[in-house]
C-alpha cells in the first residue's frame, strides 16, 4: 500500500490444508475482478504431474523449492488473489518475500473440521499415514508459531464460504500505516471490522501465546466492545482481564493511574504482559502512562474508539495525566506495540463526539493536507450517527488525516521542534477546557483555539485576512464553536483565560509558544505574540 494506505499489492490466502483457501480464493477473486492463482494447481500444471507424485519421486524438499520459486514469481506482480499451499509461508524465507503492499490472511479451522474435509482425499501426501487425525495435530503444532506471525486470521470452522469471503474482503480493504520512531516501528491497522482481528495483530507484532492482557476501558465502551475484543484475544491464545476506569477528562488523574496499578497486580500482570487501551483519548493517555510506569514499563497497544483518538491521541507515543494546575503536566513517551482502528465503532458515537473529533481532522488539514481540508468543506455537517450510511470520513480520508500526524511525529518523535505544530489551537483550547472544568469538549475548545490562532496570525500580518473566514467557516460547517462565549460555562474574561495560559505545558522559558497558521497547509511556531494582542483577540472572540 502507499503512504495513504491504498492497496497496491496481492491478496494472499494461506493456512493449513482443508481450511478453504482455494474455494474462498476463487470466490474473492470473482468479487474483486482479479486473477486467481492456486499455487498447488499451478505447480502441478507446470510439472505435468500431481503433487503426490512429486513428493513420492522427488521428495518434499524438491516440492518446497518449486513452491518458493513460484511464490517469488507471483509476488513480482500485483493485483492477484493467491492461494498458497499450507506450508508455503511456514518457511521464514518465503515470508520475507512478502511486501508491505500484500494482504495476507491465514485461514484456520478446528482439527476435526480439517479431518472431515481432508480425511478421504488421497491427493494430500502429508496425510498419507495410518492416523491422519494425529498427523493433523502434529503438523498444526509445528506450524502454529509461523501462522501466528501473520496478523490476519479467519476461523472457517463454522462459517459458510460466503461469510469467510466477506471477512477476507474486509481485511483486503483495510490499510496498514507504518510509524517509525527511534529504535523501532509499529503499524496502525485501519479498516471496518478490525476489532475482530486485534488478537492476530498483537500476535503478529510479537505478543507471545499465553500473554496476560490488561484490557483498560470504561463502562460505556466496555459494554459495547469488550466482549468482541476479548473473543479476538482469546482466539489468538492471549489471556485478557478487564480493568475499568471512570469515563471523562475529570478522571485523568494520578488517582486513576494508582487504581490501575492495583488492578494490574490483582490480574497477575508482570513485565511479560501487555496493556491494551480500548476507548478514547483519555483512556489511551491513562492506560499508556500506566503501562510506561508499571514495573518500569510494559508493552502497550491501542484500540481507539473515538474519532479524536483515531486521528490524533493514539499516534505518537505521548501519554499522561492532568494535575489541578493544567492538562498533561505528568506523562511519558510510550510508543505502542500496534494500533488497531475500526471505523465501525464510530456508529455508536453521538454527534457532539464526532464533531469534537472533526476539529482534529480539520487541524491536520490546516497543518499539512490542504486537499483534505478542501474535501471536508464539501462534506458538510454530520447529522447522523450511522458510520455506514453517512460516515464523517471515508477510511481513505481517515488514513490521510493520520498520515499528517505520522509524518510529523516521525520527524520529531520527542517534541523537540516540528511536533509542536500539532498543537495548533491547543494553547487557548487547553485553557478553555480547564476553565470549563472539561464541560467543553476537547475538539470544541481546539476549534476556538484555531480561530484565535488565525486571528493572531492575520493581526501580525503573517497571513492573508481571508484565512480567518476559511478556518472559521470550516469549523462552523461542522457545528464547531469559534467564540469563547459559545458552549463555555463562563462568561470568561480575557484576563482569566490569559491567567490559565500560564499553566500551559507548551511554555518555553516562561514564554508562550503559539502555533500560527500562515495558509491552509502551512503553519509556524511563534514565541512573539504580545499579551495585549492575545487579550484583544480573545475579546473579539467573545471573552468579556
Amino acid at each position: 500500500m502507499d503512504r495513504r494506505g491504498q492497496k497496491t499489492g496481492n491478496l494472499i490466502l494461506t493456512g493449513f490444508m482443508g481450511t478453504g483457501k482455494s474455494v474462498v480464493g476463487r470466490r474473492v477473486a470473482e468479487q474483486l475482478g482479479r486473477p486467481f492463482v492456486d499455487m498447488d494447481i499451478e505447480i502441478e500444471t507446470r510439472a505435468g504431474e500431481p503433487i503426490r507424485r512429486i513428493f513420492a519421486e522427488d521428495g518434499e524438499p524438491r516440492f518446497r523449492e518449486m513452491e518458493s520459486r513460484l511464490l517469488t514469481e507471483l509476488l513480482g506482480g500485483s493485483g492477484r488473489v493467491i492461494a498458497t499451499g499450507g506450508g508455503t509461508l511456514v518457511d521464514p524465507d518465503n515470508r520475507a518475500t512478502l511486501s508491505a503492499f500484500d494482504t495476507v490472511v491465514c485461514l484456520h479451522a478446528a482439527p476435526d473440521a480439517i479431518l472431515s474435509r481432508t480425511g478421504h482425499n488421497h491427493s494430500r501426501p502429508l496425510l498419507a499415514v495410518d492416523e491422519p487425525a494425529a498427523e493433523i495435530e502434529r503438523l498444526l503444532a509445528l506450524r502454529r508459531k509461523a501462522y501466528a506471525a501473520l496478523p490476519w486470521h479467519v476461523d472457517t470452522t463454522r462459517l459458510s464460504v460466503s461469510e469467510v469471503a466477506r471477512r477476507v474482503l474486509a481485511l483486503d480493504r483495510s490499510s496498514t500505516l507504518p510509524v517509525r520512531f527511534p529504535g523501532g516501528t509499529y503499524d496502525i491497522h485501519l479498516g471496518p471490522g478490525m476489532l475482530d482481528h486485534i488478537g492476530g495483530a498483537l500476535r503478529a507484532a510479537g505478543t507471545g501465546a499465553g500473554t496476560r492482557v490488561a484490557l483498560v476501558s470504561n463502562d460505556v465502551v466496555a459494554a459495547l466492545y469488550a466482549d468482541q475484543v476479548e473473543e479476538s484475544l482469546r482466539a489468538a491464545a492471549l489471556h485478557p482481564f478487564r480493568c475499568l476506569i471512570p469515563d471523562g477528562e475529570a478522571h485523568k488523574t494520578l488517582v486513576t493511574v494508582q487504581s490501575l496499578y492495583d488492578r494490574f497486580l490483582e490480574g497477575g500482570l508482570d513485565r511479560s504482559g501487555l496493556v491494551l487501551s480500548l476507548g478514547g483519548g483519555v483512556t489511551g493517555d491513562i492506560a499508556g502512562f500506566a503501562a510506561a510506569s508499571f514495573m518500569r514499563g510494559i508493552p502497550f497497544a491501542q484500540a481507539p474508539t473515538t474519532l479524536l483518538a483515531m486521528v490524533d491521541a493514539s499516534v505518537g507515543g505521548k501519554t499522561g495525566v492532568d494535575l489541578p494546575q493544567g492538562k498533561n503536566l505528568v506523562g511519558a513517551f510510550k510508543q505502542p506495540l500496534t494500533v488497531v482502528v475500526d471505523p465501525n465503532v464510530l456508529s455508536t458515537l453521538d454527534e457532539a463526539e464526532v464533531r469534537s473529533g472533526m476539529a482534529e481532522v480539520i487541524k491536520h488539514g490546516i497543518i499539512g493536507a490542504p486537499d483534505l481540508f478542501a474535501e471536508l468543506k464539501k462534506k458538510g455537517p454530520h447529522h447522523t450517527t450511522s458510520f455506514q450510511d453517512a460516515a464523517p470520513l471515508t477510511p481513505t480520508q481517515l488514513a490521510r488525516a493520520l498520515q499528517v500526524k505520522i509524518d510529523v511525529v516521525e520527524e520529531d518523535p520527542f517534541e523537540q521542534g516540528l511536533r509542536a505544530t500539532l498543537n495548533l489551537g491547543h494553547t487557548v483550547g487547553h485553557a478553555l477546557e480547564m476553565l470549563s472544568h472539561f464541560s467543553l469538549r476537547h475538539g470544541e475548545a481546539v476549534g476556538i483555539g484555531m480561530a484565535a490562532a488565525a486571528r493572531i496570525a492575520v493581526a501580525q500580518e503573517r497571513a492573508e485576512p481571508q484565512l480567518i473566514d476559511r478556518i472559521e467557516s470550516m469549523l462552523a460547517s461542522w457545528d464547531l464553536p469559534t467564540r469563547c462565549s459559545s458552549n463555555c460555562l463562563g462568561p470568561f474574561t480575557a484576563e482569566r483565560i490569559w491567567e490559565a495560559l500560564a499553566h500551559d505545558k507548551k511554555r518555553h522559558q516562561n514564554t508562550l509558544r503559539w502555533i500560527l497558521p500562515l495558509a491552509i497547509g502551512q503553519v509556524t511556531i511563534s514565541e512573539d505574540v504580545p499579551q495585549a494582542l492575545v487579550l484583544s483577540v480573545l475579546r473579539d472572540l467573545g471573552a468579556s
